[in-house]
Parts: structure tokens; sequence; C-alpha cells
């Protein structure tokens, strides 16, 4: 049995990109030069939805360790000009029932994008007994 804290990871290779996904991750490791310049070690996207809508909140820019930004302030960098290229790689479906939520991460060092996306699912159980 898995810990709370425990992930799990999807094993499926992964399917090929589509143009739009291919062209966005291109465009967004072409503006890892600037950041790295700007002291910037990763940037995010984090997405959130349920009851078939959702929300893609705005590209923050981070000099701190990925692992612990939820508890940073973003640095002041205008990435505006990156949203819709990291909206396009956010999971189709997230919003979709109990939705899903997640991020969209570049990690400027590595120069890799990675998508951690968490679903939310309804479970119930069921007991039986007679009288």
């Amino acid at each position: 049995m898995e810990s709370e804290n425990e992930t799990t990871t999807n094993h499926e290779p992964p399917s090929p990109p589509s143009p739009e996904e291919a062209a966005a991750k291109s465009a967004i490791l072409a503006a890892c030069e600037k950041f790295a310049a700007a002291g910037i070690s990763f940037v995010a996207v984090h997405f959130n939805g349920s009851g078939d809508s959702g929300v893609i909140e705005d590209v923050k820019c981070f000099d701190t360790d990925y692992y612990a930004y939820e508890e940073q302030q973003p640095v002041d960098y205008d990435a505006a000009h990156l949203q819709e290229h990291f909206e396009a790689l956010v999971p189709l479906g997230y919003e979709i029932d109990c939705g899903g939520f997640g991020d969209v991460v570049l990690d400027v060092g590595a120069r890799k994008i990675s998508i951690e996306r968490n679903d939310r699912f309804e479970d119930y159980s069921t007991t039986t007994s007679e009288v």
C-alpha cells in the first residue's frame, strides 16, 4: 500500500506530441537562455479544474528550487508571451467530472519540461449485513 506522500508514475509509453505541442515545447525551450540570464531556475503554470470547468494560471518565474516553490514568491519577470505555449501543454480533460490539478514546469537549467497531473475521483464503500 502506498503512503500519501509517494508518487505513482504512469509507465505507458508517451504518445507522440501533436504539432501544436511540439511547437509549444520549441517556443518554451527557446526562451531558456533569457531565463537563465535573468537568474530564473524554473517557470511554472498551475492548472486546476472540476465540474467541467477549469482555470489555468498565469506563467510564473522562480529563482528557487522547484520542490519548494509553493512557499515562494515568483520573480518579477514578464513571461506572458509564453502563456499560450504553456497552455498547449496542459493535459486535456483536466476539468472533466471531479477534475484534476497540476503544473507544467520548465526546468531552465536542465532545459526540460515536465507535466504533473493529479486526478481527483469519487469513491464509495458498501457494507451489507444481516440483522
